[in-house]
């Protein structure tokens, strides 16, 4: 049995429709929903949390929840912009759920998570005059006090500084195992996704595209709009490779196509194509060639050829791999 299901979900404002959601997520599963601003995230992270009307159903361990009260979920919920009470100092902030319902073993809790998330100093200080990591930290530490059994970030790392985004991903999978939480990560950062997810969900236009275990679904698109989004380059139709495959198109990463100005070229598809252009970026080429009416993307390093490659509209030969070949 799934620890936390979605059947047939959706959930309207305005002219945005949050369509037919289903997913099955488990119980200690570090589960990341993937997809561009706009594209839904934040609102189905807030219809799990109880915030929006919806029509479907919702059910933890088993029993439906989808008419229960937000408070009643057992679900922590931290905002991208952290939503702290700016009339509450930190600790107020981070016991805030006392005021609504009963904490076990409050004291314990509170200073094992004031020690966890290095706040003892903080206690005391006006929310307005901490840094962004700092209100990271204290909207974290306040979600954990309430004992939640679901975690929901919404684009965590979205307001920390680039630097430090290593340290905060490696401490957002400790509290996920330290707080025996079920985590549910919104973000647009395939990064972010790769290093936390052990299952992620592409979200696009209010649709989950693809679901699956993380390597899986970063490396293996099931459509062309999750190649593109994902960033995957020269996608085309898998004609082009004269192949009978039950896939209708192939992706291949500009990095390993070669290329020769002769016929020497060792691959297991060999073109001749035409140059559009060669132009030079710091340590390397970026070519485009022509192969009907097709254009590659190919990247180069300049250490490894004399001046720009060719000239525009030269005949050049290149060539991949079969196992460089993703199948869309």
């Amino acid at each position: 049995m799934s620890y936390l299901k979605l059947e047939n979900l959706s959930s309207r404002i305005d002219e945005f429709l949050l369509d037919n959601i289903n997913l099955e997520i488990n119980k200690n599963e570090y589960f990341v929903l993937l997809g561009q601003s706009g594209s839904g995230k934040t609102r189905l992270l807030e219809t799990i949390a109880g915030l929006n009307n919806c029509t479907g159903s919702l059910y933890y361990k088993g029993k439906n929840i989808s008419n229960e009260a937000s408070e009643k979920r057992d679900i922590g919920f931290v905002y991208q912009d952290f939503a702290l009470f700016p009339n509450l100092n930190v600790e107020d902030n981070i016991k805030f759920s006392s005021k609504y319902k009963k904490i076990e073993n409050k004291h314990e809790l509170f200073n094992d998570i004031v020690g966890f998330l290095k706040l003892k100093n903080l206690l005391n200080r006006e929310t307005k005059d901490l840094s962004g990591g700092e209100k990271q930290r204290v909207a974290i530490a306040r979600a954990l006090y309430s004992r939640p059994k679901i975690l929901l970030l919404d684009e965590p790392l979205s307001a920390i500084d680039p630097t430090f985004r290593n340290s905060i991903m490696k401490s957002l999978k400790d509290i996920h195992k330290r707080y025996d939480l079920t985590t549910i990560h919104v973000t647009h950062n395939f990064r972010e996704a790769s290093y936390l997810a052990d299952k992620i969900a592409i979200i696009m236009d209010g649709k989950i595209q693809q679901i699956g275990k993380a390597e899986e679904v970063l490396n293996n698109p099931e459509n062309i709009s999750v190649a593109e989004f994902l960033g995957f380059k020269n996608i085309f139709p898998t004609s082009l490779l004269k192949l009978d495959s039950k896939k209708e198109f192939f992706s291949v990463d500009p990095n390993v196509i070669k290329v020769s100005k002769s016929d020497d070229i060792q691959a297991d598809y060999v073109f001749e194509a035409s140059l559009e252009e060669c132009m030079g970026i710091v340590d390397h080429y970026k070519l485009f060639v022509n192969i009907k009416e097709h254009q590659f993307f190919i990247k180069i390093l300049k250490r490894d050829y004399d001046g720009c490659y060719a000239n525009a509209k030269s005949i050049i030969k290149i060539g991949f791999d079969k196992k460089d070949i993703s199948y869309i």
